[in-house]
């Protein structure tokens, strides 16, 4: 039996630009993904998979990345992909490991001056069509700030979507940490930018990957897992045009247009390269 799954990596809001340009790329060349059984959203990707299993066609949602007049209204900040790389290593160098790591984040950013958690809830409730969670099997990945444990949401979790998906894209020292319950929850990318494992079952994953990044987890092992337990994989990055159109802030709203047209044209070029690999 065919079990397809779509895992969405983070990448900010030029990310989210990026992915629905390349889903709706692909959607227009006769192409979609969106019969996927599974969906797995990172941050950024979270966001994605809530737009894309909201019910509201990938048309609109792309319209809302490309045309000013609909743009949801975003808070300007700087994400680097070395500075990141950095907060990474800084991280793992005096760690017992992977779980002692991500504790390290969740206390940086639980330290770290930011913006109150209702003004950041606030811009995340905008981007989402809808609030309440799909019919779709939908995951969303967060860390808990203390323990440094992962914590996948999904709609048996009694977690609200935007709460879920506020959590998942919590970057830490840029944007709050989130609270759920008697916990607060860090960007899900602190385990892993794209955590493809969690689509473990499906035998048909395609990843989008915006960023490139050796730690907290290297997608290759991912990938690698998946392939040994029989699963077909794709992973898709941005071509060098939307490269260029992404720009060195993934978090600059001012890229979003170009960055979702970059998208659009690369999931055109290449959807006929995945028709074999979806059917």
């Amino acid at each position: 039996m065919t079990r397809r799954g779509v895992v969405l990596g983070g990448g900010g809001v030029a990310g989210i630009a990026w992915e629905t340009g390349y889903l709706t790329g692909l959607a227009e060349a006769g192409r979609s993904v969106l019969d996927a059984d599974l969906f797995v959203g990172t941050s950024a990707g979270s966001t994605v998979a809530a737009q894309v299993t909201s019910g509201v066609l990938l048309p609109e949602l792309y319209q809302r990345q490309v045309d000013p007049a609909l743009q949801t209204p975003e808070l300007a900040a700087v994400l680097d992909g070395d500075a990141i790389t950095d907060l990474f290593g800084s991280a793992y160098a005096g760690a017992t490991g992977k779980l002692d790591a991500r504790r390290r984040v969740g206390a940086l950013a639980l330290e770290a001056p930011t913006i109150p958690e209702p003004e950041r809830r606030a811009v995340v409730a905008a981007r989402l069509p809808k609030h309440s969670w799909p019919e779709a099997e939908l995951r969303i990945v967060a860390v808990d700030a203390h323990s440094g444990e992962e914590r996948v949401f999904d709609r048996t979790s009694g977690v609200d979507l935007v709460d879920a998906v506020a959590a998942s894209c919590a970057v830490p020292a840029t944007w709050p940490p989130v609270t759920i319950g008697e916990r607060r929850y860090i960007d899900g990318g602190i385990r892993s930018a794209e955590n493809a494992d969690l689509a473990l079952g499906c035998t048909r994953v395609l990843v989008l990957q915006v960023m490139e990044i050796p730690e907290p987890a290297d997608l290759d092992e991912q990938v690698a897992t998946l392939r040994a337990d029989g699963a077909r994989v794709a992973v898709v990055r941005p071509d060098e045009s939307a490269k260029t159109a992404l720009g060195p802030n993934l978090l600059d709203p001012a890229v979003r247009a170009p960055a979702a047209k970059a998208g659009y044209e690369q999931g055109l070029r290449e959807a006929a390269d995945l028709a074999w690999f979806w059917a």
